[in-house]
């Protein structure tokens, strides 16, 4: 079966991450304290480091916003996560998170309202940036249009919003547009030749695509040789 026909970026992308954002921040402000103690898809990472990991992200983006570049792009949005392996971080970054959860004595209070915070600075930076198509920002030793960028963050925002609610059974599912970019970006990493004979709906494409759910049998057989390739990004 055909995967489904996903398209291009959407137009207004700042308000697409802004959702994205904002689903995470549905899904973490009505938690008690003992909730970020739960586990999520991340190896080692509870609920309040994995929102810590999210809330250094919204911080490197607003770094990123301040800081233009005049040279030319060499990462769009797909060829971004080539760079990534897939399971990045290690020890150190997680050890890291763990940490800085721990000095929210409440995070329930504290830490998500540092997250609140930060992400909605980051969408007001995203939709000045925006303004201007041309621009290009730095990040992690790349230079990307700011477009790309943006579909970066909410690839980010939507796959770790799928980690955080492993345990949180009443949690609100990430944003529709949202999904359709990850799915997108995905698309571009495996290429029509591996992706034509996907039937997983969107979520669940995300998940196997990178690694949060196995493969099974059935899986396998659909793939063939392109089973391989996954996980395409950690």
């Amino acid at each position: 079966m055909r995967a489904p026909e996903r398209g291009a970026l959407p137009l207004w992308l700042a308000t697409t991450l802004g959702r994205a954002y904002g689903r995470v921040t549905e899904v973490v402000q009505g938690l008690s304290d003992e909730d970020f103690a739960r586990p999520t898809r991340c190896s080692g990472m509870a609920v309040g480091p994995l929102l810590v990991h999210l809330l250094y992200d919204a911080e490197r983006a607003l770094a990123a916003f301040a800081s233009p570049s005049a040279a030319a792009p060499d990462r769009d949005f797909v060829s971004y996560w080539k760079d990534f392996p897939p399971h990045p971080g290690g020890e150190d970054e997680t050890a890291f998170v763990r940490t800085v959860a721990s000095a929210y004595r409440r995070p329930s209070d504290g830490l998500v309202r540092h997250w609140r915070e930060l992400s909605e600075a980051a969408v007001r930076a995203a939709a000045f940036a925006l303004v201007d198509k041309d621009q290009r920002i730095e990040t992690q030793g790349h230079v990307l249009r700011v477009q790309d960028f943006v579909a970066t963050l909410i690839v980010e925002a939507t796959v770790h919003h799928l980690d955080l609610v492993v345990d949180l059974p009443d949690a609100p599912e990430p944003d529709y547009e949202a999904l359709q970019v990850t799915a997108r970006t995905l698309d571009g990493l495996f290429g029509p030749e591996a992706w034509d004979v996907i039937a997983w709906d969107t979520t669940t494409y995300v998940l196997k695509a990178t690694g949060r759910l196995p493969l099974d049998d059935d899986d396998l057989d659909l793939l063939g040789t392109h089973a391989s390739r996954l996980p395409l990004i950690g």
